[in-house]
């Protein structure tokens, strides 16, 4: 499917669930909407925290058409958005048009769904993709550093990875350092603040086999974590899972 086809879905109403192992050779991204007022402060945040919240396009304020994708719209073509007011999500919506404001600020954000087509071209066996699920994503007690009124927790995605191809792992998504690049943490979750692996934030846990270690990357629901910390009035988020879905092909990201 090419992601132009999977926006008009989505924007349909046909696509409503999360676009992990979807249009695999093209970049992924998050989302956040804020107020302009709010615009620089996060910018900062990001620029001190890329490993989490690595940008790869801001739209100015009333901006809503994506430059990596043609004929998009920021507002209609995500599967599902969280709106949160004063820190709290108060809304889960299918789009967001309806309470757009001229004033809003969107940000894309590099999301680890792009480099999970080259882990499998690799041979590197991905378990959430193959039973159809969403990536487990975890709370940790990594602080971000802040930035205006932005702090917050850490957020990770979580891929069991056969103990024989985790520096392989670590090796390909080195190159992709805009979509988190290499792991933020190998092995035991409960170094970096995780009480029960089984039971994820966001997302769905698969189970870690024998024989697998679980591996640990920077992921972009950081800002929906900073979002509850810095209570700004408004703030608009992709749902966990639910990416916007460019026509930048990853062999074109690879190659710049």
């Amino acid at each position: 499917m090419l992601p132009t086809e999977l926006r008009s879905m989505i924007r349909s109403g046909t696509h409503t669930t999360h676009t992990s192992g979807v249009c695999e050779d093209y970049v992924q991204t998050n989302l956040v909407i804020l107020p302009k007022e709010y615009a620089f402060d996060f910018l900062l945040f990001t620029m001190r925290n890329q490993k989490s919240c690595p940008v790869i396009e801001v739209l100015e304020d009333g901006r809503f058409v994506s430059d990596y994708a043609k004929d998009s719209d920021i507002r209609t073509d995500l599967p599902l958005y969280h709106v949160y007011e004063h820190g709290r999500l108060v809304e889960k919506k299918q789009r967001v048009d309806d309470c757009w404001r001229d004033d809003f600020v969107s940000f894309l954000i590099g999301c680890s769904f792009t480099f999970e087509s080259q882990l499998i071209k690799g041979g590197i066996p991905l378990r959430h993709i193959q039973e159809n699920k969403n990536v487990a994503m975890y709370k940790t007690s990594i602080q971000t550093e802040s930035a205006g009124v932005f702090k917050g927790e850490t957020v990770v995605s979580m891929r069991p990875i056969p103990d024989s191809l985790v520096q392989q792992a670590a090796d390909i998504t080195s190159l992709f350092p805009e979509m988190h690049g290499s792991p933020l943490h190998i092995g035991d979750p409960a170094e970096i603040g995780i009480e029960d692996i089984t039971r994820p934030d966001y997302g769905d846990f698969v189970g870690i086999k024998e024989g697998e270690t679980p591996v640990f990357w920077a992921c972009g629901v950081t800002p929906q974590a900073v979002a509850l910390a810095s209570k700004i009035p408004t703030m608009i988020t992709h749902a966990p899972g639910h990416m916007f879905v460019t026509d930048w092909k990853n062999e074109e990201y690879l190659q710049k």
